[in-house]
């Protein structure tokens, strides 16, 4: 039985570990067995799609779909699908761009950049193109958020919108939009997080850039995974 060496991290930041043994064709392959990505703030996460992952604890819920940034690798822009919401119990808060940053593999933080320099970025425009058709459904919210509410940080110029500094978020708003981050260094594979600071805490999704091969290693093993990671993190009412 021939054995083979992996070291991968998948899914929303899982850690798979070797040896694995690759058995003849009449036996049955183990599922991988994933080390939960480590948020190091109190929260709970979800799997709830290959590309489509959920972070909250007592305050704040995020949900966050990133299948194009995961298909952007190389280019300098990131767009990211996100939805936002209050707990409930939890006073009405008001959610800035300053409230919101990226943390590349690397280490690096970075913040959303001014609408200026989202405007005069003509690879932006083509990421919206490429959204109408590369993206996953990120509605999932607890049932009490049932208002539709919107995430306008950055409008094109001579859009009929207008661009707002803030959105009100409360227990009844289910608040969607797209985020957009300039990596200087460009996308890479690797661990990502989305941080969102509420009042009182700070909420991080995991989601990981995906090589070819660890794709394909999730979405063949993509049940057992997102098990094990419902195990691991334990839904909270």
């Amino acid at each position: 039985m021939k054995k083979v060496w992996l070291m991968s991290l998948i899914g929303g930041g899982l850690l798979l570990a070797g040896p694995l043994a690759v058995p003849g064709a009449a036996q049955k392959q183990e599922p991988p067995k994933v080390q939960m990505p480590q948020p190091g703030v109190p929260q709970v996460m979800t799997m709830e799609g290959r590309y489509v992952r959920i972070a909250y604890n007592n305050e704040g819920f995020v949900t966050l779909g990133y299948k194009l940034a995961n298909l952007s690798v190389g280019e300098p822009w990131m767009l990211l699908e996100v939805g936002f919401t209050v707990r409930d119990g939890v006073p009405n808060y008001r959610l800035t761009p300053e409230a919101l940053t990226l943390t590349t593999p690397d280490g690096k933080t970075i913040p959303l950049p001014s609408v200026e320099e989202f405007r005069s970025s003509n690879e932006v425009r083509a990421l919206q193109m490429r959204e109408q058709v590369q993206r996953d459904s990120i509605n999932y919210f607890p049932p009490s958020a049932s208002q539709a509410c919107s995430v306008q940080f950055f409008t094109q110029t001579g859009s009929r919108a207008m661009s707002w500094g803030e959105v009100e978020l409360s227990n009844t708003r289910a608040c969607l939009g797209r985020l957009y981050f300039h990596l200087p260094g460009k996308i890479t594979y690797g661990q990502h997080w989305l941080n969102v600071k509420f009042a009182k805490s700070v909420v991080r999704v995991p989601f990981r850039i995906l090589t070819e091969a660890e794709d394909k290693l999730l979405d063949k093993n993509y049940k057992d995974i997102k098990k094990q990671m419902d195990d691991a993190f334990k839904k909270k009412d």
